[in-house]
């Protein structure tokens, strides 16, 4: 069996690539589009190919050669701040790239079971009354990002019922972990943290908004979610994925200040503060686990510890 992971130098791609190599034997091949240093330790054991979705010839010659039984599209512009900056860029980038993907498998052919990756922020600000958000939620995305995902969602049900592919569609909530961008919140803490160990800033840490809580899973849970979506979920369905527990920034924050060596001092920062922000996410994961069986086993404390060792590391790099 051959899997081909779009994205597969991003943060929650790499970490897919490694769950399948650890846990199939299929083939792995994967798009990389910019860098490909997420999964530079691997490389000797998957297949890279340097390409463009926003290309359609392009698409189009890459599935010809590999003829995936899998197909994980996981890229997309991610960072809901690049949205509200360039929102026709991140529409146009997110839409456009699984549209042609989606032709292309229609055109040679193919049968693919196809994942296809939304988002919480879909749902948009949910009612605390109406919390945890199950998958039949209205749809009220309240930042260009949140649309984008919105369409990329719908695309992959209209070629299920237009096309007969099977495709499987997640609403993944947060999520972090190791090799996350340092613009996502955890990362961004624990990146300050590591800097102000080594010496190589003042022991400040600037924050946005502490307020909002958040539903969130280590990224490792999430890909393995994300397979077992492919692999037994239902064609045409929706799943959303998180941990069923709610944090509020100011509670991460705590923590990964915890586990700090220094004593360090919390400083607001007005740029860094969200022109909508919703008060709370939490996700009702009951359906996947219902038809698949998955559910989070990484705590909360794990993961936040694991993302600080990690940007100690990448500060030992460039010290």
């Amino acid at each position: 069996m051959r899997a081909f992971i779009t994205g597969i130098g991003g943060f929650a791609g790499s970490h897919l690539a490694e769950f399948l190599l650890e846990n199939t034997d299929w083939e792995i091949a994967g798009l990389v589009h910019r860098s490909a240093e997420n999964v530079a330790h691997i490389q000797d054991k998957i297949h890279l190919v340097q390409g463009n979705l926003g290309n359609y010839q392009e698409v189009e010659g890459i599935l010809a050669q590999i003829r995936p039984d899998f197909i994980f599209h996981l890229a997309a512009s991610a960072f809901v701040p690049d949205a509200w900056k360039n929102p026709w860029e991140v529409f146009e980038n997110n839409v456009r790239g699984q549209l042609n993907m989606l032709q292309a498998v229609v055109k040679l052919k193919l049968e693919p079971r196809i994942l296809v990756v939304g988002s919480n922020e879909e749902y948009g600000a949910v009612k605390e009354e109406d919390l945890p958000v199950r998958e039949d939620a209205p749809l009220r995305p309240n930042n260009p990002y949140g649309v984008s995902k919105v369409a990329q969602d719908f695309l992959g049900l209209q070629f299920h019922l237009s096309h007969g592919l099977h495709i499987v569609r997640v609403r993944p909530f947060n999520h972090t972990g190791p090799r996350q961008r340092p613009d996502f919140v955890i990362p961004a803490f624990a990146r300050q943290l590591a800097e102000a160990e080594a010496g190589l800033r003042p022991p400040v840490i600037k924050v946005g908004n502490l307020f909002p809580k958040r539903d969130f899973t280590d990224v490792r849970d999430v890909v393995r979610a994300y397979y077992l979506a492919i692999t037994k979920g239902k064609p045409g369905e929706v799943y959303n994925i998180g941990s069923g527990k709610a944090y509020s920034i100011k509670e991460l924050l705590e923590m990964l200040l915890q586990m700090s060596r220094i004593e360090v001092r919390v400083e607001q920062d007005q740029a860094l503060m969200r022109p909508s922000d919703v008060p709370v996410s939490l996700c009702d994961y009951s359906k996947i686990r219902r038809d698949t069986g998955w559910e989070p086993s990484i705590p909360i404390r794990k993961t936040l510890e694991d993302v600080l060792d990690y940007w100690r590391e990448k500060v030992k790099e460039v010290k």
